[in-house]
């Protein structure tokens, strides 16, 4: 089964699907499924002002763990329908010796600087330190330092021990914690930086080679999860242009997404929809961006590193690369992932009849040959395939002056610029 007919399968409004309750039942047993969209109070105020939620119609890939449930609220009150895929799970490390020697290492001989890179993480230090009865000689340690918050979840987790802060960047970024702690001598100071996941080389060698002894906090690690059912299918979504986007909310998630895709096998498919904007990659902000950002990929980020800030950025940026509306047969046509817009309103299509919608798109008006069509289409059915699949079309549309049959020749969109002025075609995702 390919990726778009497993995304098909999953989503609880198939238009193939004859028993609506037991498609809703399929969805509810799978947690990381394709979901329609809920019409929350911003839909809702939308649609009785006549106005169109802004990602109605798209599909868009979750990769979070943590915060899945409240991305996915978010997206689907806009119109979005999500597809689950978790990249990364977080695991605590309450019983890691490593936690608990660096943390022994700062009673003993206390840091003049410490790095909270997370809020998350600072909390979780301090619990686990708690735990070993060790947080009340920690917190003091930590009071005589220069205490460095990343991002406002980190300042609010410092102020929340009971201390304070002396300083934090207004971009939340690693390179600007670096080039502030450098503005000082480091020389023999002794930095403790609470790591958020995986290494900072980047920050940790810095400090270093200003000749500080950096502690390395390592309160927790990513792991993949146990089950990656969900997940897989997410990458050979993307692979397939079967979703319209993808978020990312940790740098972590996106490395994990990359590596996933090349031990699946499509690496370089992942790649190429993700370069050329046929699926769009959207990130929490730029930390989480680096990675895809260093493999090519043109993000789309926020200016500030909040879920609300990233969703209000794909619901500006999703409708600009989607693309255009086609004029046919006197009505307006629009590709999305999973199936297209008729007049703004979403109609699901299988997977075979989004392959041969695709074909007849991306040269509107131009006849395609069976064979052409045939050739975009799942399994090797041939022409009869093809046959069938435009008379499916046709009845999924609602409309059989979508598609006109050229005798002997094959099948073109009844694509009528005149009708707007439109002499363009439908461009793909730039």
């Amino acid at each position: 089964m390919s990726a778009g007919a497993a995304v098909g399968a999953a989503v609880a409004n198939d238009a193939e699907t004859a028993d609506p309750e037991a498609a809703g039942a399929a969805v509810a047993n799978d947690p990381e499924a394709a979901v329609p969209p809920r019409q929350g109070a911003a839909s809702r105020e939308a649609t009785s002002r006549g106005e169109q939620p802004p990602l109605d119609g798209f599909l868009v890939g979750i990769t979070a763990d943590r915060r899945k449930d409240e991305l996915a609220d978010l997206l689907q009150r806009r119109g979005a329908r999500t597809l689950t895929g978790t990249a990364i799970r977080i695991v605590p490390l309450a019983d890691d010796q490593g936690l608990l020697g660096a943390t022994k290492a700062l009673i003993a001989e206390p840091p003049s600087h410490v790095v909270a890179t997370t809020g998350i993480g600072f909390r979780g230090w301090l619990e686990v330190a708690d735990g070993w009865g060790l947080a009340d000689e920690l917190r003091d340690r930590l009071a005589g330092a220069r205490v460095i918050a990343r991002g406002p979840k980190a300042k609010g987790a410092i102020r929340a021990a009971g201390l304070t802060e002396s300083w934090s960047p207004p971009s939340e970024s690693s390179t600007e914690v670096l080039e502030h702690l450098l503005e000082s001598d480091l020389t023999g100071a002794r930095v403790a930086v609470q790591l958020h996941g995986e290494p900072l080389p980047f920050l940790v060698d810095g400090l270093r080679a200003a000749g500080a002894d950096v502690v390395e906090v390592p309160v927790y690690r990513w792991v993949t999860p146990p089950d990656t059912t969900g997940f897989d299918r997410l990458v050979r979504a993307v692979a397939d242009a079967a979703v319209d986007a993808v978020t990312f909310t940790s740098a972590p998630a996106a490395v994990a997404t990359l590596a996933r895709a090349a031990e699946l096998g499509v690496e370089t498919a992942v790649l190429e929809r993700l370069r050329d904007g046929t699926v769009v990659a959207c990130c929490v902000g730029p930390v989480t961006a680096g990675p895809l950002e260093q493999a090519g990929v043109r993000t789309v980020q926020p200016d500030r590193s909040r879920l609300g800030a990233m969703v209000r950025e794909l619901c500006a940026r999703l409708p600009e690369r989607a693309r255009k509306p086609l004029p046919v047969a006197g009505r307006r046509l629009a590709l999305r992932a999973t199936g297209a817009m008729v007049d703004g309103q979403f109609v699901d299509v299988t997977s075979a009849q989004r392959s041969l919608l695709g074909v007849l798109a991306e040269r509107p008006g131009v006849v395609r040959t069976r064979s052409e069509l045939a050739a975009a289409m799942p399994g090797d059915g041939g022409e009869r395939a093809v046959e069938m699949g435009i008379t499916r079309l046709r009845g999924t549309l609602g409309d059989s002056r979508f598609v006109q049959t050229v005798v002997k020749r094959g099948y073109r969109l009844a694509y009528e610029p005149a009708a707007t002025g439109d002499a363009g075609s439908c461009e793909p995702h730039t």
